[in-house]
């Protein structure tokens, strides 16, 4: 506990300020480093697993996806009237997700074609490969696509980060002195639905003070946190039910008291295309 405090202490100032402070390209930066350090960790569970992925090949694809997300911003939009739509480039060559997932299948097709591993490991590896990609990096990437919404990217940012982070504080507390009934014992032995309860509430309360910084109705807001919430313990679960697969306890040992990168953001990789899709759709119903 001592190590996961001190490592928290020391990493949560550096990721509020690289958020705030730092240009998108830095975030963009960032957050493929992190995709591609917890997609390795992924990548080892799977081989622990009988299941050698492509991994030079999928960790490039994945750095093209947040690349991808992120040329997304370089989009300036000016709607005139009702029908004419005007949309122009800023800066920087562009890609789109689209092509990003094309390149990737017909880059493992050839891989796979030219590959002088036994023909029985060709499909198991293009399977994990594409598991990491869609599990991991792709769904982490929206972090970046917040990052770029228009006058609120960065507080949606730290919103999603602050929601899970007192969520996880909460439901520790929360399931080591009250919890009784076991959430999944097969998966995660010690999470308890009084602790899944309390992470809710910290997801909620967190809600309840970013509702007079970020320009949306609260109620919106609270929904937000909560269904983000749901989809952040939901990724904790999956996570652990990778490493019990693999039968490990931690995905890694890169971050002391915490285990692994992809220890670290299992809940944010569902969390954060949970909140980006939910802001666009209320910021359009308004």
């Amino acid at each position: 506990m001592l190590l996961r405090i001190v490592t928290a202490v020391i990493l949560i100032p550096l990721v509020v300020a690289l958020v705030w402070f730092a240009p998108p390209m830095a975030l963009a930066g960032a957050a493929a480093l992190v995709a591609c350090l917890a997609l390795v960790e992924f990548l080892h569970l799977g081989e622990r697993m009988g299941l050698r992925g492509f991994k030079k090949w999928t960790v490039a694809c994945s750095v093209l996806l947040v690349y991808a997300q992120y040329s997304l911003g370089l989009d300036v939009t000016r709607t005139f009237g009702t029908d004419l739509v005007f949309i122009r480039r800023v800066e920087g060559p562009y890609i789109s997700l689209e092509a990003v997932l094309l390149i990737f299948v017909f880059g493992c097709a050839a891989i796979g074609m030219a590959t002088r591993r036994p023909l029985p490991e060709v499909l198991p590896a293009i399977a994990i490969s594409s598991a990491g990609l869609m599990f991991i990096a792709f769904p982490f990437s929206y972090l970046v696509r917040l990052n770029e919404i228009d006058r609120a990217g960065r507080q949606l940012v730290l919103f999603t980060l602050c929601l899970i982070w007192a969520g996880d504080m909460l439901a520790y507390f929360v399931g080591r002195f009250a919890g009784r009934l076991r959430m999944a014992p097969l998966l995660s032995p010690k999470k308890t639905w009084e602790g899944a309860a309390g992470n809710v509430i910290g997801s909620l309360l967190v809600a309840a003070a970013f509702a007079r910084w970020i320009e949306i109705d609260p109620a919106k807001l609270l929904i937000i946190a909560g269904v983000a919430n749901i989809a952040g313990q939901a990724g904790d679960l999956i996570e652990s039910a990778y490493k019990r697969g693999a039968v490990v306890k931690d995905s890694g040992t890169l971050l002391p008291g915490h285990g692994g990168m992809l220890d670290r953001i299992d809940s944010l990789i569902l969390a954060a295309p949970v909140v980006w899709a939910l802001y666009v759709l209320a910021a359009r119903a308004s």
